[in-house]
């Protein structure tokens, strides 16, 4: 068994599911379970809807209707679907009329609200692989198993669900059927609708896969698989051939945008394969992550995240004084703030945020122990390789930074000893991407 999942461009319209579908049909033998997304910006017009709903009083849901109604007659289904489809546009209908009533749109009803993108997705698809002789069965999330907590827009799954998920699919599959799941999306035992957040539809997959012991999980995007580095900063990054998990999951939190790190955690669990294929690219090999590689090159890949704050907190106080650490990170804990990074010397501590933060409370509390230096406008820089060869990788990235004038202002070493991360100006990032990339890559 493998299971198959396709993004929201791969499914954006009716040719994008022929195409999906032909992928689909060459691997039967292989005995697949498909995870689909909405169809191409579906969630985001769901969202557009209520917005509507609440600012105007409008209570249009005319372009999600036409996209799918337009997409069913392309594939040639007809009546095939309409008996599925037509209830959901007319509870979804509903759903926006009673938003433009009480003019909110909670936690709540957005993840019910966005969960018809992904609904109306599986069933237009299973309708269609129906008709090219593939026995396939709509499903969603809570019929195949998935049970979650209640903590809207990012839930996380019961561990009921990892013993649910098999009994639900497996007898689906060794009867021969394609069974066509919901990405993104479970029900709570009191059968609310939950998203699971960033990486959800990712993370539907890998959850299958582990659950089910499948052989590899395909995860088809719009790219060939994962590149050495942005290619809108770099344009002749290349595609790796494979990676490890943890540097798949340092890569994606540094900046990275094709695999979230909570995704990948089921199958870290089972030590199962993930190939990332491109489906605008079939003939690509696409990128396999795997739990170990043998070391060859000092450096895999080069990252970057823009939009960082750098607080530096320095205090002479801190030396020998134990506890002072902790008075610091609770602090930042106190006011809700997550750390990106950490660098500290005898006297000082600096870290990263995310920018979005608000810190005025934060700055008053930190300046009863210690002096507070904020800094915006700022970007990480992250390099992934074998840290064993930090020296080398630090003296080759530096040399070239520095000979285009980038100054590092911060410097970290992770301890999962894949990661070496450095701060630069906002402005400064994509050079400095481009200049370590040429010197690793060219």
């Amino acid at each position: 068994m493998i299971v198959i999942k396709f993004g929201g461009s791969s499914v954006a319209d009716a040719d994008r599911i022929r195409t999906m579908a032909e992928i689909v049909k060459q691997r039967v033998s292989q005995k697949p379970v498909l995870v689909l997304s909405a169809m191409g910006d579906t969630t985001d017009r769901l969202l557009e809807a209520a917005d509507a709903a609440i600012n105007t009083g409008s209570c249009s849901i005319d372009g999600i209707q036409e996209l799918h109604i337009k997409t069913i007659a392309a594939l040639g289904l007809g009546t095939r679907v309409e008996s599925e489809i037509t209830p959901l546009l007319k509870e979804l209908q509903d759903l926006i009329m009673g938003i433009s009533m009480i003019k909110e749109l909670t936690k709540k009803t957005k993840d019910y609200l966005v969960s018809f993108g992904e609904r109306l997705s599986v069933r237009i698809a299973a309708a269609y692989f129906r008709t090219l002789d593939v026995r396939a069965k709509a499903l969603d999330a809570w019929d195949a198993g998935f049970l979650s907590d209640d903590n809207y827009t990012a839930a996380w799954l019961l561990k009921e669900s990892w013993e649910m998920i098999p009994q639900k699919i497996r007898p689906l599959v060794d009867a021969g059927v394609l069974p066509v799941i919901t990405g993104f999306i479970a029900k709570t035992a009191h059968n609310t609708i939950t998203t699971l957040g960033r990486g959800g539809s990712d993370l539907t997959a890998t959850v299958i896969a582990a659950a089910c012991k499948a052989q590899e999980v395909q995860v088809w995007k719009d790219v060939d698989g994962i590149l050495t580095a942005d290619p809108r900063l770099v344009p002749n990054a290349k595609p790796l051939e494979a990676i490890t998990y943890e540097e798949a999951a340092e890569l994606a939190y540094y900046g990275a945008q094709v695999l979230h790190p909570r995704s990948m955690q089921p199958c870290v669990k089972t030590s199962t394969p993930v190939l990332v294929k491109n489906s605008y690219n079939i003939r690509a090999p696409g990128t396999r992550i795997v739990a170990s590689l043998k070391k060859t090159a000092p450096v895999r890949a080069i990252t970057s995240r823009k939009n960082v704050t750098l607080v530096d907190v320095v205090s002479t106080r801190m030396v020998g004084q134990v506890g002072f650490l902790e008075q610091v990170f609770s602090t930042f804990a106190k006011h809700g703030i997550s750390i990106d990074m950490v660098a500290t010397s005898e006297v000082s501590i600096s870290v990263t945020l995310d920018t979005n933060y608000d810190l005025s409370r934060l700055q008053e509390d930190l300046l009863k122990i210690a002096q507070v230096n904020i800094k915006t406008g700022k970007a990480i820089v992250t390099i992934i390789g074998d840290v064993e060869r930090s020296s080398e990788i630090l003296s080759r990235a530096f040399s070239v930074c520095a000979a285009a004038g980038i100054q590092a202002q911060m410097l970290s070493q992770g301890a999962s000893k894949v990661n070496i991360s450095f701060i630069v100006s906002d402005t400064q990032a994509a050079e400095a991407v481009r200049r370590v990339h040429k010197e690793f890559f060219s």
